[in-house]
């Protein structure tokens, strides 16, 4: 319904939204597809994704994103450390706290904020190459040559996403419970290998794949939203600013959702 000067009412926005949101959903799942069948049949194709620019990519998603991680994680663990010992004293049982953090970090927190900064450094970044490349007709330019895009950019893209977020969030797992390791031996005097006996102790291997199933997921995530936004683009220069935030934003926002929905289901 159409107000009276002629703009569209709440009822068209509405829908002409939700229209786009499920041609973006549907434009991903395919997107998705076809960068999973290149990276599994490309080489018996004779079009493998090229080993270099997974490692380019692995490089700038992983390695350089370790100091960031390392320091967001040993913070998140002493936060915990710090509200899990606070809460705890009040009814003096302090000395359980080492629980609330080892399921904490490995199960939701390390997972979490490693797919966060993996989506504000690499998603971002990968939007952004991928709408300067369509603005410059660089896309338009391969498919002349006869180079499939989705194999070309996207593929490499994510095959080092799937790889490197589980073994950052792994990494972070390690940090996180190092930074709460050491406020906790401060705080309540206890050796900091007791602290991981006890970490040990309470910890499953369950616990860990939990964890990494969702770094996993997320890196998909990451992975097609930015490829997404990037192919998205108009309006020149803006239009790459635009769609470099608005990947950020939907990732992190999917990160989230995605977090929420899992841990229902798996808590049922």
């Amino acid at each position: 319904m159409s107000t009276s000067d002629g703009e569209p009412g709440f009822i068209e926005r509405l829908g002409r939204r939700t229209a786009s949101g499920v041609e973006e959903f549907g434009f991903g799942a395919a997107l998705l597809g076809e960068a999973s069948y290149w990276i599994a049949v490309g080489h018996w194709r004779r079009q493998p994704v090229r080993l270099d620019a997974v490692i380019v990519q692995m490089m700038e998603i992983g390695i350089f994103a370790i100091p960031i991680v390392s320091i967001l994680s040993a913070a998140i663990g002493a936060m915990l450390a710090i509200q899990g010992i606070d809460t705890l004293r009040t009814f003096g049982a302090e000395s359980q706290v080492v629980i609330g953090i080892a399921i904490g970090v490995t199960r939701e927190f390390s997972p979490m904020i490693t797919g966060i900064v993996v989506a504000g450094r690499s998603g971002s970044a990968l939007a952004a190459r991928l709408g300067t490349m369509k603005i410059n007709e660089e896309i338009a330019a391969l498919t002349v040559m006869g180079i499939e895009p989705v194999r070309f950019l996207a593929a490499p893209a994510l095959l080092a996403m799937v790889v490197m977020l589980p073994a950052l969030t792994f990494w972070s797992d390690i940090v996180a419970m190092l930074g709460a390791g050491l406020y906790v031996t401060a705080d309540l005097g206890i050796t900091m290998q007791a602290f991981f006996d006890q970490t040990l102790a309470v910890l499953d291997v369950g616990d860990l794949l939990h964890g990494l199933a969702k770094s996993l997921l997320f890196a998909v995530l990451v992975t097609v939203v930015g490829v997404l936004n990037g192919a998205s683009v108009a309006g020149g220069a803006e239009g790459v600013g635009r769609v470099t935030t608005r990947a950020v934003v939907h990732s992190i926002a999917a990160i989230v959702i995605a977090d929420m929905v899992v841990a229902f289901l798996l808590t049922r």
